[in-house]
């Protein structure tokens, strides 16, 4: 069973306006940051302190906006990392309704393996270096896609659609290059 992009899209669009409406902006790439801290915080135990007043750290990132990151590494059971582990578990279902890894590697697009032969091992690593690359740049941003684009530009927040312009502008003469070959 495949779906529609279309209706793909207007589900996620409702995703999100639920989300929003319902609870706050979906971003997930702070997450990635809490579960460093969270695992920091079991090697070395004075990364996290609780303080009359909250939380704090000895990390200035972790520290900063009255210690909210060093909260959230503390109690990690709250809504944005347990959405984080459920984007997971769901990505884990979907592969398994759709067949497994095998059936993903049987499908993998012509155009991928016309330009890049058919290695699932190269095909896992490149997306698994795409994804550190762009979590890596979402942190220096201050945000990722989820929170800048989508949840931003539902907003009408400006650095949404800015955001939106610079990551399109940068992924298709990407996809360009990364493709030059014809499928």
């Amino acid at each position: 069973m495949t779906l529609d992009w279309k209706l793909g899209g207007v589900l996620l669009g409702g995703v999100f306006f639920l989300a929003v409406l319902l609870v706050k902006p979906i971003g997930v790439s702070t997450q990635f940051v809490i579960l460093d801290a969270i695992i920091g915080d079991t090697v070395n135990s004075a990364l996290v302190s609780e303080t009359d007043t909250g939380y704090t750290s000895t990390n200035a990132y972790l520290a900063k906006s009255d210690g909210k990151y060093a909260k959230a590494a503390a109690n990690p059971l709250n809504y944005s990392f347990i959405f984080v582990l459920a984007m997971m578990a769901g990505a884990f279902a979907s592969t398994r309704l759709r067949g497994g890894l095998d059936a993903a590697e049987r499908s993998m697009p012509a155009i991928w393996r016309n330009t890049y032969g058919d290695s699932p091992v190269k095909r896992y690593a490149l997306a698994f270096l795409g994804g550190f690359v762009v979590l890596y740049g979402a942190r220096l941003a201050g945000g990722c896609t989820s929170g800048h684009m989508m949840s931003g530009m539902m907003q009408t927040a400006v650095s949404g659609y800015i955001f939106a312009a610079g990551a399109f502008a940068t992924a298709v003469p990407v996809a360009l290059l990364m493709y030059r070959k014809e499928s």
